[in-house]
């Protein structure tokens, strides 16, 4: 034959090459996989800590909205406690109609009325500025030529002298007690809510005040305040009935 054959220790090079070169390649692959295998396992880590920390900032943000959301309501809440009328409610025709004092009249510059036929309220007024109003039932609206007119006139008056603890209307059928007459000598009237021919109070009539006009054209107050008008109007003081 014209190959020779390689001497044995050759041989044994040549295998032991290869097998160096197979476990490099081993070692090599295994490296390769643990490289990535951190890889995966630091990129999990931090995709892990990534949305913690979205969370948390999530949760925060909502926490803070919360808070001010609650903050807001308590807010409008102490807001409307602060702007809530001191109106008496319910309703009560025996009782002032606020729940405050009385306005000392001697402190007040420019005092007048406005009675306010369809809000069923009667405002004390200083100038511009309301400083009491009470609950009223003015005269009831009614058919004139197609249009609702109140039995009660509008218009601006004055207090007069005619003023008494108590009066009967025959032709009515109806009463009242503490009256001041604001037109007409005693045809017009501040007074309580009416009463009967015994002098009682009509409680079904009563229940009306500050919800319905439902007078002959007098505007009826709750017990309190008519007494407390009738103690302390003024003759001369002006009033202003409109239909608002």
């Amino acid at each position: 034959m014209n190959n020779k054959q390689l001497p044995k220790h050759g041989r044994n090079s040549n295998r032991n090459f290869f097998a160096f070169l197979a476990l490099v390649l081993v070692i090599g692959a295994a490296g390769i996989a643990y490289v990535q295998h951190l890889d995966d396992a630091n990129r999990q880590e931090l995709e892990s800590k990534a949305s913690s920390k979205k969370k948390s900032t999530n949760s925060s943000h909502q926490n803070l909205f919360v808070k001010k959301k609650g903050s807001s309501t308590s807010k409008i809440k102490s807001s409307s406690t602060t702007e809530k009328s001191v109106m008496r409610t319910p309703i009560d025709w025996q009782k002032s109609s606020e729940t405050v004092d009385y306005p000392d009249l001697n402190k007040v510059e420019s005092l007048w009325i406005e009675v306010r036929l369809k809000s069923n309220r009667t405002l004390l007024k200083d100038g511009d500025k309301t400083i009491y109003t009470m609950y009223s039932s003015g005269g009831k609206y009614h058919d004139v030529d197609g249009r609702q007119v109140s039995y009660t006139p509008t218009g601006t008056y004055y207090i007069e002298n005619e003023r008494g603890e108590s009066f009967f209307n025959n032709k009515l059928n109806e009463g009242a007690r503490y009256y001041i007459s604001w037109l007409n000598h005693g045809e017009y009237l501040f007074h309580t809510v009416p009463t009967n021919a015994q002098g009682e109070y009509n409680v079904e009539e009563c229940k009306k005040l500050g919800k319905q006009p439902a007078s002959h054209g007098c505007i009826r107050l709750s017990v309190p305040d008519a007494i407390w008008l009738y103690n302390n109007l003024p003759v001369g003081t002006k009033v202003v009935i409109n239909n608002k």
